[in-house]
This record gives C-alpha cells, sequence and structure tokens, in this order.
C-alpha cells in the first residue's frame, strides 16, 4: 500500500480523479480524519472536507508508476 497526499478543491477535478481511477483495477482509499471512504465514489468525496489535504491510500502491487504519472495533477507535496 502506498499513500500520498491529494487536493481535491473544485468540482471538476474530483469528476476527473474519479474517471482517472476508475482505469484501474484496484482499491483507493480517501482518508479524513477518521472517514475512510472508496476514492472511487463521487457522492463518498463529496461528503468530506474538499477544503483541506486528503491522504489517498492505493491498494497496488503493481502499476504503481502508472497510478503515479496518472495522479500527478492532485499529489501535493
Amino acid at each position: 500500500m502506498k499513500t500520498v497526499r491529494i487536493s481535491l478543491n473544485s468540482i471538476d477535478k474530483v469528476k476527473s480523479f474519479v474517471n482517472d481511477l476508475t482505469k484501474f483495477d484496484v482499491d483507493f482509499d480517501l482518508v479524513s480524519g477518521r472517514y475512510v471512504i472508496d476514492a472511487k465514489s463521487i457522492m463518498g468525496i463529496f461528503s468530506l472536507d474538499l477544503s483541506k489535504p486528503i491522504d489517498l491510500n492505493i491498494h497496488a502491487e503493481s502499476n504503481i508508476d502508472e497510478i503515479m504519472s496518472l495522479l500527478s495533477p492532485y499529489i501535493i507535496q
């Protein structure tokens, strides 16, 4: 599992984020405080506080480099 911090501060960003994640047959979880939701769920994402950075847990054994390059617009350092 790999964890990165992401920012989803607009509706368009959330839509494109979910579309990007659905290209992979891998589980993704968003963690905000004590809440953990499926990152492929638009309704779940909108239940979070999107004004703050969110942790994304990537449950993948392979394709990590491909996933990371696709997620680079959302990742914050």
